[in-house]
């Protein structure tokens, strides 16, 4: 790794990379490895790989747990947790999302014959706007779901007040919010269920898993029915289902990952207040800002590249990749502008205007256990050469 002092020109003219190793946002964070291998050792002695083993729900139990919900439900991966907490819902016609996510929000819906409508964000906090939502309600619309992005939470109140008026189901996206709150209350009880994304790059990981969290008795049973392809006993099928289930394996790293959150989190505010303090001055450039009074896991660095800015967004994303900084343009272009859905509505965008706003103006910088104060300051320097040179 180069110093601050060596960094300073390397963006302009081209001396070799700031880093040997590429940094990446959503590089994985790893828990207690000498646990993990005993679990798995555990798992060998018992030769119980899969099929609600007795890790799986010991994980179910502490994340229930440690989010105050009454059920967990644990799934193979976040996207089939989404499309089964859709489908057990009984989602139907429309559903109101946003565009300014991750596509497989979009897809758990298309994938199910349900039109996933767009609605706008607020600029400010990048979430759902609640007057974007009450604008794209129709006869049609049975559901909304809000996705609380960057792990700030959706305005969740506001929502459930919109579907308590019109008489829709609301849940959540809570991909990037696991050990988060909102008001002081853990992200997990919004709605009628929330799912969570474990994900290798998620801030806790089960390697590849998901699940849904809900206190509503009635839902998680379904849901567990039709993650086993609704088998209720031995030989009995009684509804509907897929095979969605997590793996022991999965659920040992989680079990090993799940007592190393705090320090997890210590390391991310390091390196999101080095980030805060580095960045103070550079003409055109804001962090997004977590709000001190919640717990947040800081796992997003998200910069937002003003138009007045002396590099554009695109020329900073493309200066730190050479410097093997993989920086991302997260959520660009946004899921209206993806595939099937630029095809099927071609003009969203024009009831998108923030959405539009926002996918063009932000840039995520990578952060995570591997990363220190020094490679932190490393890469603001790299950003703030390329602005003071322009572009």
């Amino acid at each position: 790794m180069k110093t601050i002092r060596q960094a300073q020109d390397l963006a302009i003219h081209g001396a070799a990379p700031a880093f040997e190793q590429q940094l990446h946002v959503g590089r994985p964070n790893i828990g207690d490895r000498e646990a993990f291998m005993q679990y798995a050792a555990d798992i060998f002695d018992r030769r119980w790989l899969s099929n609600n083993g007795p890790l799986v729900q010991e994980l179910e139990d502490k994340v229930a747990r440690h989010l105050g919900v009454k059920h967990c439900v644990a799934m193979c991966n976040g996207t089939i947790a989404l499309e089964i907490a859709i489908r057990a819902l009984g989602l139907e016609g429309e559903v109101i999302v946003p565009s300014y996510t991750f596509v497989a929000t979009a897809h758990a819906l298309q994938w199910q014959g349900i039109t996933p409508v767009f609605a706008d964000i607020d600029p400010a906090t990048h979430n759902l706007s609640p007057a974007a939502v009450r604008r794209m309600i129709t006869p049609r619309t049975t559901g909304i779901i809000g996705v609380h992005l960057w792990g700030r939470a959706a305005p969740a109140a506001e929502l459930q007040q919109i579907a308590d008026e019109h008489g829709l189901k609301l849940m959540f996206d809570a991909a990037h919010a696991f050990s988060c709150t909102s008001g002081g209350k853990m992200i997990g009880s919004f709605g009628a269920c929330e799912v969570l994304s474990f994900h290798a790059t998620k801030f806790f990981n089960t390697f590849e898993g998901g699940a849904v969290v809900t206190n509503d008795d009635d839902l998680a049973a379904t849901m567990r029915l039709m993650r086993n392809f609704g088998f209720e006993g031995l030989d009995q099928v009684s509804h509907p289902g897929t095979n969605g289930k997590m793996i022991e394996i999965a659920a040992a790293m989680g079990l090993a990952n799940l007592p190393k959150l705090d320090e997890v989190i210590a390391a991310n505010r390091r390196n999101y207040e080095t980030y805060a303090e580095a960045l103070r001055g550079i003409p055109g450039l804001s962090l997004l800002r977590y709000d001190e009074n919640e717990r947040n896991n800081y796992q997003y660095v998200v910069l937002e590249v003003a138009e007045d800015c002396p590099a554009s967004r695109d020329r900073l994303v493309e200066a730190l990749r050479a410097e093997n900084i993989m920086a991302r343009r997260y959520f660009w272009p946004g899921c209206h502008r993806m595939e099937p859905y630029r095809s099927l509505f071609p003009h969203a965008g024009l009831v998108l205007p923030a959405t539009e706003a926002v996918a063009n103006r932000v840039v995520v910088l990578p952060t995570g256990q591997t990363m220190d104060a020094e490679m932190v300051q490393t890469v603001v320097q790299v950003i703030r050469t390329v602005v003071q040179h322009g572009a």
